[in-house]
């Protein structure tokens, strides 16, 4: 019995490392259309009426994402975990009024940084196609990193880090 139980999970580990491989392929494949320019948004005002700020020799996390996308709310608390770090810029898109996505966010507990983008010009100019996509820019506005599709909070942190060196 025992062989058959380590047969199983060798054939799951093998299944988990195939599948990440396979979808961070494919999220490279789709982050090739993206906007690769620096970070150029000068004026920008929060769901809360507050301007944004660019952080200044820090590096920040751009999220585009939507209250009616189902990998959005998976990958929102690890948005939210970051955002008590990081600095972290959201973007919700086609998402509703002000009002309807500040309640979303208090439904689920979460306070990070978004504008409503309810037109979707923000993320036309950024060339999003497909919901969540992140851009993380490091000190000098430069795009590191950009990623289509759900993200780990470790990933992040991990790409976060790499972008504050």
């Amino acid at each position: 019995m025992t062989e058959k139980i380590k047969h199983y999970i060798k054939e799951i580990v093998i299944f988990l490392i195939f599948m990440t491989v396979i979808t961070n392929v494919i999220s490279m494949y789709k982050s090739t259309s993206l906007n690769q320019e620096a970070f150029n948004i000068k004026n920008i005002t929060l769901l809360n009426d507050a301007k944004f700020e660019y952080p200044h020799a820090r590096p920040l996390l751009v999220h585009f994402w939507a209250t009616w996308c189902p990998t959005c709310k998976l990958e929102a608390s690890n948005i939210q975990t970051l955002s008590k770090h990081y600095d972290v810029l959201t973007i919700a898109v086609k998402s509703g009024t002000k009002q309807e996505i500040q309640m979303w966010l208090n439904e689920n507990e979460y306070d990070f940084n978004v504008v409503n983008d309810s037109s979707g010009f923000i993320s036309s100019n950024f060339n999003i196609a497909a919901f969540p996509t992140t851009f993380i820019y490091n000190k000098n506005k430069e795009l590191v990193f950009s990623e289509v599709g759900y993200t780990s909070t470790w990933g992040l942190w991990l790409r976060m880090w790499w972008a504050s060196l």
